[in-house]
């Protein structure tokens, strides 16, 4: 949590220019310098805590203007927001910034674009901090259990302006969607209407369909549980408070493999 109390201190303010900067200070009530936007010395761009303000900045600014997307923000949104800081464990003063966060996103005169192409170059290209991003983001959309126009609209042009394939963001879909049909990490020892069912779930989260070769399903799961494995996330700037995120990921998918082996007898 070194991050936070650099930021609650005033000591990387200034380094942040842009959106990203007086987002920050409406958050945490400090006159930041928004006129500088490159870095120096050790905090400067790629640095894992810089990294970590702005991926904290953004996502709850930018859920706040997704959530706002279809004219009004949902019970089920708010519902979404809240388990998130609370999954995060995050303190009073940080749930209150995250709360503040969102509601400058849902503002009518949001600054979108800028913010996204300050994200963008905040993450130093780094593809599974975008990822997550999205995932995030894609949550919230599917919070009341379906993507609106307006919210898949958004969810392209951030995937258009991070440089996110729309191929793999639909296949993001296609696995969120299974997920929640599961009932989370440990929805596949849930009482199911058919094992058929239960499987076909099980393939979902690996992104993949019941046809898929052994081959696939092991290559699959091994990328997957690479792409979320925590320790390689933190390094790349992914904020402590959202390891449990990559957490349940995980345990969602080792649940999901152990199925499909015990059913192919895979080994």
């Amino acid at each position: 949590m070194s991050w936070w109390g650099k930021l609650i201190g005033g000591s990387v303010g200034f380094l942040f220019g842009g959106p990203i900067g007086a987002l920050l200070g409406a958050a945490v009530g400090h006159s930041f310098d928004h006129a500088k936007i490159v870095g120096s010395g050790n905090f400067g761009f790629g640095n894992p805590e810089r990294v970590q303000i702005a991926f904290f900045t953004a996502t709850f600014s930018v859920m706040g203007y997704l959530a706002g997307a279809d004219g009004k923000v949902s019970d089920e949104e708010i519902a979404v927001v809240d388990t998130i800081m609370r999954n995060m464990q995050l303190t009073p003063e940080q749930q209150q910034a995250a709360i503040r966060l969102f509601n400058e996103g849902s503002r009518p005169d949001f600054p979108f674009d800028e913010t996204l192409e300050q994200f963008r170059r905040e993450c130093h290209g780094r593809r599974s901090l975008i990822q997550m991003f999205i995932e995030i983001l894609l949550g919230t959309a599917m919070a009341d259990g379906n993507i609106h126009d307006s919210e898949r609209s958004i969810l392209y042009y951030v995937c258009d302006h991070t440089g996110y394939p729309r191929a793999d963001f639909e296949r993001m879909v296609r696995m969120m969607r299974a997920g929640q049909h599961a009932g989370g990490t440990a929805g596949f020892d849930r009482k199911y209407s058919s094992d058929d069912t239960r499987l076909r779930d099980a393939y979902g989260v690996l992104g993949l369909s019941m046809e898929a070769s052994n081959e696939e399903v092991k290559k699959s799961y091994r990328l997957l549980m690479s792409q979320y494995h925590p320790d390689k996330l933190v390094s790349k700037g992914l904020p402590d408070e959202m390891m449990k995120f990559a957490g349940e990921k995980t345990q969602s998918i080792k649940a999901a493999y152990d199925l499909i082996q015990s059913s192919r007898k895979l080994h």
